[in-house]
């Protein structure tokens, strides 16, 4: 386990976003993006969610799936007040001159859009990128399904337009599609170890945070897609392909191996992440290939 504690501080880099405190360290002459748990705002049980846990957990699972995702490390800070935090160093992959331009600046640019960089309709998404010209629009359309399997998979409630994007390269005049990277959003991270025992207890209860929640934060006619009603309906043929590349390369035994290696975590809660793992496979995506 690492304890970032003592490592410089770089005062002069910033992070936006509204998920948790984060600071620019260097750890082992690299540059990362330290990330500390955010308060939980649905829960008075817990003091921080799990947010850290599901970024680490996450990002090692979409590597395992073929998809360019940022590094990530688990380790512990303690801070000034001497309260100890489980945080997550994300490696900051725009050293070297490139710039992050996220979907949701792109999507700006595009003036033909009925909404802003922000909106999450499905089709004025798919518009964006055919109009953009940065990245060939079927390298950017595949990469946007495959990143919406994995994250039915890892059941990510907030894959907005400000949370993935690209590099760019100003000098060089290139661009490239940015790793994944803000994935503490999937593994439902406001759930207590309390609250994930009672739902192991039900089938009920399994079943609800599979079928009826999360969603996807994209919409369709105003209203934020069910994974599993959308992948299911084979309606979309982009998807449908995203579907077969990424299922082939699901490795559960990899993946669990990566819950029961992960710090921090105690017996109930490598549990609860791979019976749910197991049971969005099996009740979204099995299902829907079947289908398919």
């Amino acid at each position: 386990m690492i304890d970032f504690t003592q490592c410089e501080v770089n005062r002069f880099r910033a992070y936006g976003g509204a998920n948790g405190n984060k600071i620019n360290i260097r750890y082992e002459g690299k540059s990362y993006m330290l990330k500390f748990p955010p308060t939980p705002g649905k829960t008075k049980v817990m003091t921080y969610t799990n947010g850290c846990i599901s970024e680490y957990l996450a990002c090692h699972i979409y590597e395992t799936l073929g998809i360019r995702v940022q590094e990530t490390l688990l380790g512990s800070y303690t801070d000034k007040r001497r309260k100890e935090k489980i945080v997550v160093a994300c490696l900051d992959f725009t050293e070297g001159g490139k710039k992050l331009m996220e979907f949701a600046q792109l999507k700006n640019t595009c003036i033909d859009s009925e909404q802003n960089g922000y909106g999450t309709e499905l089709s004025t998404i798919m518009a964006a990128i055919e109009e953009q010209t940065l990245i060939p629009q079927q390298e950017m359309k595949q990469f946007f399904w495959d990143m919406f399997i994995a994250d039915a998979l890892l059941g990510n409630f907030n894959r907005h337009n400000g949370n993935w994007g690209i590099l760019v390269d100003e000098k060089n005049q290139t661009a490239e599609m940015a790793p994944v990277y803000d994935c503490g959003s999937c593994l439902y991270p406001q759930l207590s170890v309390e609250e994930m025992e009672r739902v192991l207890e039900k089938e009920e209860e399994i079943d609800r945070r599979i079928f009826v929640f999360p969603t996807s934060a994209v919409m369709e006619q105003g209203k934020k897609l069910s994974y599993f009603e959308y992948i299911s309906s084979l309606k979309n043929p982009d998807c449908n392909a995203a579907l077969k590349r990424v299922y082939e390369r699901i490795n559960m035994e990899k993946i669990n191996c990566i819950v029961e290696e992960t710090p921090f975590l105690k017996p109930v809660q490598r549990e609860f992440y791979q019976i749910m793992l197991k049971e969005r496979k099996e009740k979204i995506l099995d299902y829907s290939m079947q289908l398919l």
